[in-house]
């Protein structure tokens, strides 16, 4: 599951959740941690690529084919 569930509050904003997923796990990865490169690079070079793609898809999917953008919910 992922770590966003966790006792944390409503981002808010859109696809939040996998955004906040993606920072951590640049945060906690070597590439970070022991060679001391920033988080943009790690992502550059490939680290938490799943966690990217995820994010990438989600907001794709707030856009329409028209190019209109989607909120969370319609009220």
């Amino acid at each position: 599951m992922p770590k966003y569930y966790e006792d944390k509050e409503e981002d808010g904003r859109a696809c939040g959740g996998v955004r906040e997923d993606l920072r951590q796990c640049l945060l906690e990865s070597p590439c970070v941690l022991q060679e001391n490169k920033s988080p943009k690079q790690c992502l550059k070079e490939g680290h938490c690529r799943s966690l990217q793609m995820t994010f990438f898809a989600c907001k794709r999917s707030m856009v329409s084919v028209c190019g209109v953008f989607f909120a969370n919910s319609l009220a």
